[in-house]
């Protein structure tokens, strides 16, 4: 059973979420939050698996009560729900510690199959939408490419192949193609990659690419 905690200052949208889960026979619902300073209090006193988080929240905002939760708790995995796909606060997010986000006005079932998805402990952040959002971040902030974090010299020749890949926003099938490697081989480098970096995950992996001067933004 996963245990969820949702965390919006809407009731009608927290209401909604939990009538969903209840036909979810793995997922239940362990606690509701009206803001993000509640939400940091139930989840120290739930510890859930996930926690449904809304970004644009009083007293306390999702962005900082996400850093606060991981912090915490690192096995707790925080979605955010946001109302657009390209919320300005999305980055802050994800450098937040959150394991990507969904729209609001995702299918019942997207949103309960993206649950299932980072309480294994993945990321949820599609290829395409890892580039569009990362590089439109990234943009604003130009970096002066730093001299490369010594943890990048652990990575074999093989893995910093991988994790150029990965940091591009390739999903494992398209760097299997890239490489010409099984998908096996690929989840195995990239697992000891994220090991490396001290990563939680492939979204972490592709801010700390940007932020490291790894990789840079593409030109329009």
């Amino acid at each position: 059973m996963t245990t969820v905690l949702v965390a919006d200052d809407q009731a009608l949208v927290r209401v909604g979420l939990r009538k969903m889960f209840e036909a979810e026979p793995e997922l239940t619902v362990v606690a509701e939050a009206c803001d993000g300073d509640d939400a940091v209090v139930r989840a120290r006193e739930q510890r859930p698996d996930v926690v449904l988080m809304d970004i644009r929240m009083p007293v306390l905002d999702g962005i900082e009560a996400t850093r606060r939760i991981v912090a915490e708790r690192p096995a707790t995995r925080v979605l955010i729900l946001t109302t657009f796909g390209l919320d300005r606060y999305v980055y802050d997010s994800l450098r937040a510690g959150a394991s990507g986000f969904l729209l609001k006005d995702a299918p019942p079932e997207e949103i309960a199959a993206a649950v299932h998805i980072v309480a294994r402990g993945e990321a949820l952040l599609a290829p395409a939408v890892t580039r569009t959002v990362i590089e439109e971040f990234a943009r604003t902030q130009p970096l002066e490419a730093p001299r490369p974090p010594r943890a990048i010299g652990e990575l074999t020749p093989r893995e910093r192949e991988v994790f150029d890949l990965l940091a591009r926003g390739l999903s494992n099938p398209e760097i299997c193609a890239e490489l010409v490697i099984t998908e096996a081989t690929a989840k195995t480098h990239v697992a000891r990659i994220l090991q490396k970096l001290d990563l939680r995950d492939r979204v972490q992996a592709v801010i700390y690419a940007y932020e490291q001067g790894l990789v840079r933004p593409a030109a329009r």
